[in-house]
């Protein structure tokens, strides 16, 4: 396969179109429900399913192994930036989270764990992770900022570009960096270029803070997907995956909010 595949062009295309939906939606709702929109699998989701039509069942599920290290290391995105956007611009704050992102990533890779323990640790870590950033989950801009042109354009670049990029990949670099690559944080990290900018630090930080509970449901989401993969096949497995992520997210909805400490 070539990146100028029609089939791989084809992909990109419904991928791009996903996050535009998506995004749309989300722009259009208050931070919390933008939080628990952006942390749904709109780049993953895609990603794996032309992962899953490329390569067999046992092929997808090594991916969502590998995936899953990529979920415990957005704990470190999300803490790292939460933090770093109370003092620092837009780039410095994105680059200090994307080194947290890789740090922890290298972290729990060398620890070479099983998907039980991977699931565990990601509830642990992006629940302590919730905990720590609920202080700077109240904050919001002073007047509701007006989507700069390139918002969507760059989100479903992005995202057109993950699919296109662990697609061919996927034929070279094995079944386990395919699910590390898919699960790179880009939906976070356009948030952070798109708003941070328009709205400042703590505004952006109170949403991708609020945003760790919804990754929380990617990884239950990621371990249903993972054990049901082989046994069920890859369309099921897909289907119970995504779900298991909406309707925690759904439920996070429906749980009254609590004051900060």
């Amino acid at each position: 396969m070539t990146a100028l595949d029609p089939g791989l062009l084809l992909k990109m295309a419904i991928a791009a179109a996903v996050v535009v939906t998506c995004s749309l939606i989300a722009e259009r709702s208050g931070p919390k429900i933008a939080a628990m929109i952006a942390t749904l699998p709109i780049s993953l989701g895609p990603v794996l399913f032309f992962l899953s039509l490329e390569h067999k069942p046992a092929f997808l599920a090594e991916s969502v192994h590998g995936t899953m290290n990529s979920n415990v290391a957005n704990a470190g995105f999300v803490l790292a930036y939460v933090f770093a956007a109370q003092r620092l611009s837009t780039l410095p704050s994105l680059t200090t989270s994307l080194a947290a992102w890789v740090a922890t990533l290298l972290g729990v890779r060398s620890l070479g764990l099983a998907a039980l323990p991977l699931t565990a640790l990601a509830v642990a870590a992006l629940a302590a992770i919730h905990y720590a950033a609920r202080p700077y989950l109240a904050a919001r801009p002073v007047a509701p900022p007006r989507r700069a042109w390139f918002a969507i354009p760059l989100r479903a670049a992005c995202v057109a570009g993950l699919v296109g990029g662990v697609t061919v990949a996927s034929h070279h670099v094995g079944a386990n960096w395919s699910g590390v690559l898919a699960g790179v944080p880009l939906v976070l990290s356009s948030l952070v270029l798109i708003l941070q900018p328009r709205i400042g630090g703590p505004a952006t930080a109170a949403l991708i803070g609020n945003g760790a509970l919804g990754l929380l449901g990617v990884g239950l989401g990621l371990a249903a997907l993972y054990f049901a993969a082989v046994p069920l096949g890859s369309g099921l497995a897909l289907l119970l995956g995504l779900m298991v992520s909406v309707c925690w997210n759904a439920g996070l909805l429906r749980l009254p909010r609590r004051p900060a400490p």
